[in-house]
């Protein structure tokens, strides 16, 4: 089913959570069966399931679709890694990150599908070398306070064996952001290299930062 919904609407979307791509012009039922075809393929609709409710809405010059992820069968982890890698693409968002960010609605937000207490991290839009991402989120794990984390997430990323195994390791202990969600206008520190010593990983390792890529 799908209809179309004024932002007056949106904004009382505060208890519920969804999948948005921005800027989808044409058919909204192509984009329906599209997105279901392709999340299907990549083994995030389980069991057969798919998205059956969709709402369209404008916002600036933007054409707009909610996708409602209630009782729908879900692989909540793959669809948050493919969601960071379908960011230039698509502009995907959650419903609960695009509410505060783009309509300013904080209170009363719904939780990430997570549930995760993790840290907003800004990796999309950063260099999309593996190394980078891994210095990205070791920083905002110390900055956050979870030190112990950092080793753990780094040994598990080396040793997942290709790039987008270690990108959902890296999601495992970090909510992926755009840079400009989390960089005030007069904070440099986020155009400083990340902390990151690849002579400290394997020699067969070296190269792992050159496999695949974010979009």
């Amino acid at each position: 089913m799908i209809n179309h919904i004024a932002l007056d609407e949106l904004r009382g979307m505060t208890g519920q959570e969804g999948l948005i791509l921005q800027g989808c012009g044409g058919d909204p039922q192509e984009w329906l069966d599209g997105i279901n075809e392709i999340l299907a393929e990549e083994g995030i609709l389980l069991n057969g399931d798919q998205f059956r409710k969709a709402s369209v809405f404008e916002h600036g010059d933007l054409i707009n679709i909610l996708f409602h992820m209630e009782d729908v069968e879900l692989n909540i982890g793959k669809l948050a890694m493919w969601r960071l890698q379908s960011h230039g693409t698509f502009g995907s968002t959650w419903l609960s990150d695009y509410l505060p960010n783009r309509l300013g609605i904080h209170s009363g937000e719904a939780p990430r599908p997570d549930e995760s207490p993790k840290p907003d991290c800004p990796l999309i839009g950063a260099d999309n070398n593996i190394f980078s991402l891994i210095g990205i989120a070791s920083r905002t794990l110390r900055e956050n306070g979870l030190h112990d984390q950092v080793k753990e997430m780094r040994e598990r990323a080396m040793g997942s064996g290709s790039y987008d195994q270690a990108l959902g390791v890296i999601m495992d202990y970090v909510n992926p952001v755009s840079i400009q969600d989390v960089m005030e206008e007069d904070d440099e520190d986020w155009c400083r290299e990340p902390e990151y010593i690849e002579d400290d990983w394997p020699e067969e390792e070296q190269d792992f930062g050159t496999m695949g890529g974010m979009a």
